[in-house]
This record gives C-alpha cells, sequence and structure tokens, in this order.
C-alpha cells in the first residue's frame, strides 16, 4: 500500500511563493506539512539546469513529473507492435487460442511475453481488430466464438453391432500414449446424408490423418482408413460405435495385425484427443455445411494447419514435432 502522496500543483506554486520569500527548506516543509527530504529532492529533481532553488518553475516541475509517473509504469504488452500483429497472425490465419499462443512464445523463447489473459481481455476490448472491423469480429475467430458451451442432452440413436476387443484389453502403450501407432476414429459429418470427413488421431503425438468420404457408410469410411494408414504405423483403432465402423473385421484383414477396440457406449471421453480434434476441425466445417463438393486438396490443408498448431498436452509443441522427431520454428 502507498502510505504518501505526491506533490500537488498547488504545492508547487507555494513552493515557489516561499522560495521567493527566502525561506528556507525546513520552514517550507514545516508550512506545507512535508518531510524536509520531500521538499529537497523536489528542488533537486525538478529545478532548471542551473541547479539554483530561484531556478525551480512549477509548471515545469510538474510537466517532469508527470513524464516520470508515466516511465515509472508497466507498459501494456500489447502495444508492441511486432506482438501485436503477431497474436493477430495466430488468431485470425492460424486459428490458435490464446493458450496455444502463449504456450508455444514461450517454448521456443523461455519467456512470456504475455499472459492468456491479457489476450483475451484485449479481444473482449476490441483491441486486435482490424481498422474497419466490427467489435466482435476477432472474438467470433475463438473456436467457441465467444459463446459459452452447452450441454448435451440428446441420445444416441446409432445402431449396435458386434465388437472385436472393448477398450478395456487396449495394450499398456495404447493407454499411457508412449508409442506412436494407437489411433483414435471418427467421422465429422457436414450435411446429413451427405459426404464426411474420416479422423484418425494418433493417441502419442495428436497427429491428425484422414480424408473425405463421400457417404457415412461403411464401407466408404474403411476407403479411406485404408489409404491414410497403409503408409502410416498402426497397432490399433479405437473407433466410436457408429454404424461405419461396424466392418472393421474387414479392414483388419486389408491392414494387417491392426487390432479394433470399441469404448463403451456414450462414453466420448475415453476417445477424448479425436473429440477435441474434431471440435477444432468445426472452425473449418461447420455442422450443416455440405462438404459434398470441397476439394480434397483443401481438406488436407486444413489437416496440416491443425498438425501444425501448438498443444498445450505436449508441451506447446505440435503434434506434425512429435509424430516426426521434429523441431520448427513457429513463433
Amino acid at each position: 500500500m502507498c502510505h504518501y502522496t505526491h506533490l500537488t500543483p498547488f504545492e508547487r506554486e507555494k513552493i515557489l511563493f516561499f522560495l521567493a520569500e527566502g525561506r528556507s527548506i525546513t520552514e517550507i516543509a514545516h508550512l506545507l506539512n512535508r518531510s524536509k527530504s520531500t521538499i529537497s529532492r523536489e528542488l533537486r529533481r525538478n529545478a532548471a539546469p542551473a541547479g539554483q532553488p530561484m531556478s525551480y518553475c512549477p509548471l515545469t516541475a510538474h510537466a517532469l513529473y508527470k513524464q516520470r509517473r508515466e516511465a515509472c509504469r508497466p507498459h501494456k504488452r500489447l502495444e508492441h507492435a511486432p506482438l501485436h500483429s503477431y497474436i493477430q497472425i495466430c488468431i485470425l490465419e492460424y486459428h490458435w487460442s490464446p493458450e496455444e499462443i502463449v504456450g508455444r512464445i514461450q517454448l521456443e523463447h523461455g519467456c512470456r511475453l504475455v499472459s492468456v489473459p491479457t489476450i483475451y481481455r484485449a479481444i473482449h476490448a476490441g483491441l486486435l481488430n482490424p481498422p474497419g472491423a466490427s467489435a466482435k469480429f476477432v472474438l467470433r475467430k475463438l473456436r467457441h466464438h465467444g459463446k459459452r458451451r452447452r450441454k448435451k442432452g440428446r441420445e444416441e440413436r446409432r445402431g449396435k453391432f458386434v465388437i472385436s476387443h472393448p477398450i478395456e484389453d487396449r495394450p499398456a502403450s495404447a493407454a499411457n500414449r508412449s508409442v506412436r501407432g494407437h489411433w483414435e476414429a471418427d467421422t465429422v459429418v457436414g450435411r446429413q446424408g451427405k459426404a464426411c470427413l474420416v479422423t484418425l488421431v494418433d493417441r502419442k503425438s495428436r497427429y491428425l490423418l484422414g480424408g473425405k468420404a463421400m457417404g457415412k457408410t461403411a464401407a466408404a469410411v474403411n476407403k479411406v482408413m485404408c489409404e491414410v494408414l497403409s503408409g502410416q504405423p498402426h497397432l490399433s483403432v479405437t473407433p466410436d460405435r457408429g454404424k461405419e465402423f461396424s466392418k472393421h473385421a474387414q479392414l483388419r484383414k486389408e491392414l494387417k495385425r491392426v487390432t479394433f477396440y470399441f469404448p463403451a457406449p456414450h462414453h466420448p471421453w475415453e476417445r477424448g484427443s479425436n473429440e477435441n480434434t474434431n471440435g477444432l476441425l468445426r472452425e473449418f466445417f461447420p455442422k450443416g455445411k455440405d462438404i459434398t463438393d470441397t476439394p480434397e486438396d483443401y481438406i488436407q490443408r486444413k489437416y496440416h494447419e491443425l498438425n501444425l498448431r501448438p498443444r498445450k498436452c505436449l508441451g506447446y509443441k505440435t503434434p506434425y514435432e512429435v509424430y516426426f522427431s521434429k523441431v520448427l520454428h513457429l513463433a
């Protein structure tokens, strides 16, 4: 707590008046009910370069005081133009969250140039909006568009099929994420009855593979999974219980040695990495949007963009860096 008050312009005028009367510093301090050191320091700091007491000017003294007062306060981090521009690009072009931005900067530079709450305050205040943009332009670019999450109460109505192995039988290397090649699988639907996205997420690195299936059928999904996993290590696959994975036995024969493990019904948290990645994909492929005519090149670019996105669970490394054991420079 501050137990003192700064000299006011009125007190500085009085100091000049008492100096003109020839009073000493002790007398001035007594008349103003101030410490002698306060008056002495005021004259030493704010007198004219000549250094004589009578060269003291209240207006100049107060201006110098205000200048020093501004300099001693911490500057706002986002006033630094390069940092401001970098954060804007990460949010608007790369779709990174504030937490991912801060974590990646700390990972590459070893220091926290800005905090997560600072970025959120700037977003809500509109400080990161481009010139001429609406007040909530950047806020709507966040993953949840500035809205709170809603609870999902709808029941699953998908059909049942025979599973091969329950998730409890999954090997320890898959459970503890120590080895790459253990995948979580799911589909992302645009418009019902149309094409969908197949997503495969490596449990260790969160690396995303997949592509577009022309329909949410077991045959179409199997075709995409077989193509993308053929050149990659595939020890196990953990999908949900959707009917698009009902022909898992056929896919196992085509891929050889891969085993499918199924979680209990209505347990999406047992495939949390894949569910989270699907949420990130929704930024580019929102619900209700028909992706039938969306080029495969565009889809793969968005997959690659997520693979270059730093993740908190990876120590703000990217899935690409962990999966291929490489180091990139993104910050």
